[in-house]
């Protein structure tokens, strides 16, 4: 079969398109013929060395898919055909995969595999933070940083879904279309001083929650736009500087800050992607969660994608159609 394999950590100029052996799916796994991949922050992390989980080398990156069953366990419930969507921390850029059968979901019968490949890890790890970390509740207000991106549509879609009140901050004007046509009603771009505007438009109360994947002066900022007891739930870094805080701004507002990695939480709790697919499916069934898929690349242009995503040159989601 053909796979991206990463031979230094050089980033998608390391990836190299080759022939190897399919995988062999130990008794717990399923074997799953790829027909579509989600492209990721952590995948593009992971070509350059920087992730957390940094495999020995060579390694074939990709974390998101989405294609047909080949091969299942006896009794797992699952058999050739099915149609299925996973998260794996490594193997996803090639033409079949092994995956755990605990990360695993089926896909709903009106989603394609781009749409399916375009949830995993976004969704889950919004719906995570949303409802388990963060304990959302239907009424309360949410701000979404980086409401351009795949992790930022997608927080739109699920708060909306849990029903919050979502303000989608957006790094520049040239964003609110992204944010919009994922479904934020109210939009807001992130200039210094932003948490002004966010108590403003809440009456000076604050939000109850924010949701952030980029880190870097945002982070501070946001928690400055806190109501009292309020919450900031961190999932990523994607300006790449980790902040820190001082935590009597937190003891002030009586606030506090989660974190939300869906892959580790996956490990921890074997049932945490079925139960969050009874939630996310409604949602797609009612079509309130609906992925921006704003590329699509072929297979062999895979580091391109990766490449594009590092310049952040992709508004909303990226998926690769391996076929």
């Amino acid at each position: 079969m053909r796979a991206f394999v990463l031979s230094d950590y050089t980033g998608p100029a390391g990836l190299a398109l080759t022939d190897i052996d399919p995988p062999t799916p130990t008794n717990d796994e399923l074997l799953l013929e790829v027909h579509s991949v989600g492209v990721n922050f952590p995948d593009l992390l992971m070509t350059r060395g920087q992730y957390q989980h940094r495999p020995e080398l060579p390694v074939v990156p990709g974390c998101e898919i989405a294609g047909t069953v080949v091969a299942a366990p006896a009794a797992s419930g699952w058999a050739p055909g099915d149609r299925a969507a996973a998260f794996v921390w490594e193997g996803g850029f090639a033409e079949q995969a092994a995956v755990p059968l605990n990360a695993v979901v089926r896909i709903p019968d009106r989603v394609d595999f781009d749409f399916a490949a375009a949830m995993v890890v976004n969704y889950h790890t919004v719906h995570l933070a949303l409802s388990r970390r963060g304990n959302l509740q239907s009424g309360e207000t949410v701000l979404v940083m980086g409401a351009g991106g795949g992790v930022g549509t997608a927080a739109i879609q699920v708060a909306a879904g849990l029903g919050a009140r979502v303000i989608a901050g957006v790094s520049s004007a040239s964003r609110v279309d992204i944010a919009v046509a994922a479904g934020a009603a109210e939009t807001i771009v992130l200039e210094p001083g932003f948490s002004a505007e966010v108590r403003e438009r809440t009456g000076g109360r604050g939000v109850d929650m924010v949701l952030d994947p980029v880190g870097d002066w945002l982070f501070d900022e946001s928690v400055r736009a806190l109501a009292p007891e309020g919450r900031v739930l961190v999932v990523g870094f994607a300006a790449g500087q980790i902040p820190s805080i001082k935590v009597n701004r937190l003891l002030l507002r009586n606030a506090g800050v989660l974190g939300a990695a869906f892959g580790a939480f996956v490990g921890l709790d074997p049932d945490l992607m079925r139960t969050q697919a009874e939630s996310l499916d409604p949602m797609v069934e009612a079509g309130l969660v609906n992925p921006h898929i704003g590329a699509r690349y072929s297979f062999n242009e895979l580091p391109t994608a990766l490449a594009d995503l590092g310049k952040g040159g992709i508004r909303g989601k990226a998926v690769v159609q391996v076929r």
